[in-house]
């Protein structure tokens, strides 16, 4: 049996998920957003943490409850496991249901990132382009969804986004053309979600919008987390100054 953990069992998490070194665990285990599930609500030793498209296990493999944890998922989720017994587990009990790929892990150090360098990224916006913040106007605009849900559905609301989150958009004849905003929060920083349309794609559109929001997360003190979903993310994530560790595994599950 599985259960879900409250904020005082999140706490007792943080140690089992370490290894992971994930900005969006922290999201959960903090208590901003997501949800853990777990074998013990007091002295739990597998675990499964969800925040919007991600599901994350760790803890004993074996353990009995690993694979009702395994088969708690929504359709459409992203495993990230943590070692290799994890893997044999999830791919034995999603057998013909998942694709396996790689993300791209970037080092979690400010000094990394040039604050000057990322402004006269800035002034690489075309003229007829028009970069703003992202306010309830735009928030509220469906072009901005359009390009991605994941800009501010993992708050509870468009409010609790504009009170909580952070983003900016690119604008070209009123309409959200490109975006860079918060995936998720967590108590020193937020995860980057970057989106462009695929009609405005290869125009720099995006490193100028990432470039603005990484400032603006600086100058608050606040470390803006990047995790490349692809080889282009990567590509783009070189190009604002973070530096590359390692590519690790994802699956995507499609439980339908």
């Amino acid at each position: 049996m599985i259960y879900k953990a409250d904020i005082k069992t999140k706490k007792r998490l943080k140690t089992m998920f370490e290894g992971f070194d994930s900005t969006i665990i922290l999201s959960c285990l903090q208590g901003h957003m997501g949800t853990a599930w777990v074998n013990d609500l007091e002295n739990p030793t597998v675990a499964q943490i969800t925040v919007g498209i991600f599901s994350f296990y760790a803890g004993n493999s074996h353990a009995t409850e690993a694979e009702e944890l395994l088969d708690n998922l929504p359709e459409d989720i992203l495993v990230i496991v943590k070692d290799d017994e994890w893997k044999k587990r999830l791919e034995t009990i999603h057998k013909g249901a998942y694709d396996k790929f790689s993300r791209y892990k970037f080092r979690k150090k400010a000094s990394d990132l040039n604050t000057s360098y990322l402004e006269t990224l800035l002034l690489k916006l075309p003229e007829e382009y028009e970069l703003k913040r992202i306010d309830t106007t735009i928030a509220n605009d469906p072009s901005l969804h359009e390009i991605s849900e994941d800009f501010t559905c993992q708050f509870d609301s468009i409010e609790d986004y504009l009170d909580r989150g952070s983003g900016f958009a690119i604008l070209h004849h009123g309409q959200v053309v490109c975006g860079a905003s918060s995936f998720s929060i967590y108590d020193d920083g937020i995860e980057i979600e970057v989106g462009t349309h695929p009609n405005y794609r290869r125009k720099g559109l995006a490193l100028v919008v990432s470039s603005a929001l990484i400032l603006d997360c600086l100058s608050k003190g606040m470390y803006p987390s990047w995790d490349g979903a692809n080889p282009e993310s990567a590509k783009l994530a070189k190009r604002l100054g973070y530096v590359y560790e390692k590519a690790y595994d994802t699956y995507y599950i499609n439980n339908r």
